[in-house]
């Protein structure tokens, strides 16, 4: 990044300065196809007038107030969250790292309080990405993420993704719960099969666990339901995490628990300065109403599947440079055979007018928004023709 900011970042010298729908546009004009939406934020696009119309009115009332008072809009979107999921009880956060912390604290809190606290250990897997908070990157556990911040914080057990078996073996008296992405995003873009997570649910009842779902990435319509795993009869979760596209590019996250898996959770035991405030609520409360409207899943569902139809042609097109094409719903991984860089890849196709994303496992990840066209998919994947024929091995 540019001085006086952090090198953390190492950006094109590319600047938007405004967007509309799937579309993002230069001051000069020049348009590129978004098909990573801000890591799957952007879940209904750019500028939507609902979401626009929602914040700006808010804006003009109340923009703060903390949860020292009621933020009605916050306990309307805590109601909505709830009858349409396993959920009872909601927190919001404002960021999917904060909701996922919320989550590990709520695991631990309820054994605590049912007078187990021995039991804090969490099973966590290979590939996961909970965030960059420090609790966040020790249950990912990614040595890259790790390196450079200290010593590891115990009490996380970390197995292979989808091993079943090596998930009983990680089973021991002090275990509080298993924590687990139903699609990984960053790892990979990897979709276990379904009877794994029917599996960690019928370990988590046996052996008395806290089942928690990462879907900050899954979630929000992402994969044609509103949370990925409820395409999983029988693998419903005691916590989850979500953000990303819940606040539709406005900042916010949630934590959502059963009663009895938030039984701990008491004044005084956790907290948030600006999380569930009047801005994010407003606009939260419009892009859940845009999510769950009559037809819009069975679109996301549709183009999906004609998206993935398209890159199925590409890879056989691409053979000696794609491995495999992966994932659910509009969370689609291109995985690239050895020698070639997602990274190079996306750097193409951007010079080409489309944004991709990378993630891990050698994948170019795609993530766009949810209201694209069939039109749409068809440009990107011919963009993404051009740019891996135009590839060359590392």
């Amino acid at each position: 990044m540019p001085a006086p900011m952090m090198d953390t970042y190492a950006p094109p010298d590319l600047v938007f300065d405004h967007g509309k729908g799937p579309r993002l546009y230069t001051d000069g004009g020049e348009s590129y196809l978004d098909f990573i939406s801000g890591i799957a934020v952007n879940c209904l696009g750019h500028a939507h007038p609902k979401a626009v119309k929602a914040l700006t009115e808010q804006a003009g009332k109340l923009w703060h107030l903390s949860n020292m008072y009621k933020v009605p809009k916050g306990i309307e979107l805590a109601d909505k969250l709830c009858a349409a999921t396993f959920a009872d009880r909601v927190f919001f956060t404002n960021s999917g790292a904060e909701a996922m912390e919320c989550a590990l604290k709520t695991a631990r809190r309820y054994h605590y309080v049912n007078g187990n606290p021995q039991r804090y250990r969490i099973i966590t897997f290979t590939g996961a990405f909970h965030g960059r908070t420090y609790g966040a990157i020790n249950a990912g556990g990614n040595p890259k993420y790790l390196e450079g911040f200290g010593p590891a914080m115990e009490g996380f057990d970390q197995v292979e993704f989808g091993d079943l078996e090596a998930v009983k073996a990680a089973i021991t008296e002090e275990t509080a719960a298993i924590c687990v992405e139903p699609v990984q995003g960053e790892g990979g873009v990897r979709a276990p099969e379904d009877s794994f997570l029917r599996g960690l649910r019928q370990l988590c009842d046996e052996h008395g666990l806290m089942l928690v779902y990462d879907e900050v990435q899954s979630g929000a319509g992402r994969t044609g339901k509103l949370f990925a795993h409820q395409w999983v009869d029988g693998a419903e979760p005691d916590i989850m995490a979500a953000a990303k596209g819940i606040g539709g590019g406005f900042p916010m996250g949630a934590c959502l628990a059963t009663e009895a898996a938030a039984k701990g959770m008491v004044v005084g035991t956790h907290g948030s300065t600006y999380g569930g405030g009047p801005l994010a609520m407003a606009v939260g409360n419009v892009v859940f109403d845009e999510l769950t409207a009559d037809g819009f899943m069975d679109h996301v569902v549709e183009v999906s599947n004609y998206l993935r139809q398209q890159l199925h042609g590409l890879m056989d097109r691409h053979a000696d440079k794609v491995a495999e094409v992966r994932g659910k719903g509009l969370l689609v991984g291109v995985k690239l055979k050895d020698g070639y860089d997602p990274k190079k890849l996306a750097g193409l196709a951007r010079d080409r007018h489309l944004l991709v994303g990378a993630a891990g496992d050698n994948v170019s990840r795609l993530a766009p928004p949810l209201v694209i066209t069939k039109e749409d998919a068809s440009e990107a994947v011919s963009i993404l023709d051009e740019a891996l024929g135009a590839l060359e091995a590392s």
